[in-house]
């Protein structure tokens, strides 16, 4: 975990990503879901033991910097998710989660979903 809150310390926006090169299928990734919008795959460092990213095609570098236009997609992210989740088979419950900033713990500054599950939730996060 202390690896994470490192790499988004130093993390910076601005140039090509690793979600850019996946939707480019540059980087081969295990698709659980794809429409024209987003994409969704495991995470490589899962912090539960269900851990799915849904990444929007169209990369919005930090929530705090979404538009008013950027609202359908967002809303489509939610979507993807709670299905992300019910396929998963995570009926008892998940959490949703989306890093902003350093100290928000954004490692990769394209905008993503954390879906995380298959164990008891603590609160608070962290």
């Amino acid at each position: 975990m202390a690896d994470e809150t490192t790499k988004a310390q130093v993390a910076q926006p601005g140039g090509d990503t690793i979600f850019g090169k996946i939707i480019r299928k540059e980087i081969p990734v295990q698709l659980l879901y794809e429409d024209d919008k987003c994409i969704a795959f495991p995470d490589i460092a899962p912090q539960a033991p269900t851990h799915i990213l849904v990444v929007p095609k169209n990369p919005i570098v930090q929530l705090s910097q979404a538009e008013e236009s950027d609202a359908a997609l967002l809303g489509h992210l939610m979507i993807v998710a709670k299905k992300c989740a019910e396929t998963a088979g995570l009926s008892k419950g998940y959490r949703i989660v989306i890093n902003d900033g350093a100290d928000g713990g954004q490692s990769v500054y394209h905008i993503h979903v954390h879906i995380l599950g298959g164990r008891q939730m603590k609160w608070p996060p962290g």
